[in-house]
């Protein structure tokens, strides 16, 4: 865990322009909640704000966000992102996701982008069953790791499928989330995304640790992997300039279920 904040604490700075935004799950969102006129909400493990950003610009004047996540280093990127407009509809919080200082039934929805595989599961949906209204609904936008494994990382890094042992499949992701009985599955949305870029740029993004997953090779590991990562793309790929791929990734639409549950059992939470 230490190893990972500190990941993201020194890479806080330049996390934006290392990763890719995508839209289409804002679209997707902007969507599900067109007729709604406020939208209470908070984006659980938000980073840098990179999602934030685009949802207030979206459902512009509907969307009052807490942006939430336990590295304050991140938080600090959000703040200065902040124009007047988003400044008067956003909060900053500093927190973890299996222990939010949320009022119960308080929110619209909730939003996680690319940071369920950091979360404790089970207490994470305890917390978004506690804290959302009745037919409140949490988006989840991840990666399956099956999914990637068929990324560009996946298929030619050495080791980088073995070492993301965080990411979970759909199977275990339902199997979690029936264990709650607020909560209900009510879609899943493939995404699946063309991309392209430089071997240059790739392995730009390697050598800043774009992935946390990097995180977890030793300094000799990641060189010897990164070297057999260009020769991998050198013999697949002509143009080394245009090397081409898919990501892919799910979101998951769950609900709050609008029968009565009393909360005033004491909530386990978890303490770091």
């Amino acid at each position: 865990m230490k190893q990972i904040q500190s990941h993201f604490s020194r890479i806080a700075g330049q996390y934006a322009n290392l990763r890719t935004t995508d839209i289409e799950p804002i679209n997707f969102i902007t969507n599900r909640l067109v007729n709604k006129y406020r939208i209470n909400a908070a984006d659980i493990g938000c980073g840098v704000g990179r999602y934030d950003l685009k949802l207030c610009d979206y459902l512009y004047n509907k969307l009052y966000l807490i942006c939430i996540d336990n590295n304050k280093y991140m938080l600090e990127e959000i703040a200065k992102k902040l124009n007047r407009n988003r400044k008067d509809r956003c909060n900053l919080v500093n927190a973890f996701s299996e222990c939010l200082p949320i009022a119960n039934d308080s929110l619209d929805c909730i939003f996680s982008f690319n940071a369920l595989h950091h979360f404790n599961l089970s207490f994470f949906f305890r917390e978004v069953s506690r804290i959302l209204k009745k037919n409140g609904i949490l988006f989840v936008y991840t990666r399956l790791r099956s999914q990637n494994k068929r990324n560009i990382w996946g298929m030619f890094f050495p080791d980088f499928f073995e070492k993301e042992t965080r990411l979970y499949e759909l199977n275990y992701l339902k199997e979690q989330l029936n264990q709650n009985r607020l909560l209900k599955l009510d879609s899943i949305e493939i995404f699946r995304y063309k991309r392209q870029a430089s071997l240059k740029w790739l392995e730009m993004q390697a050598k800043k640790h774009h992935y946390s997953t990097f995180c977890f090779y030793n300094k000799h590991e990641f060189d010897e992997a990164l070297l057999q990562f260009r020769r991998n793309l050198v013999k697949k790929f002509e143009n080394l300039n245009k090397i081409r791929w898919y990501d892919e990734n799910i979101m998951l639409v769950i609900r709050r279920k609008d029968y009565d549950y009393s909360f005033s059992e004491e909530i386990e939470t978890v303490h770091r």
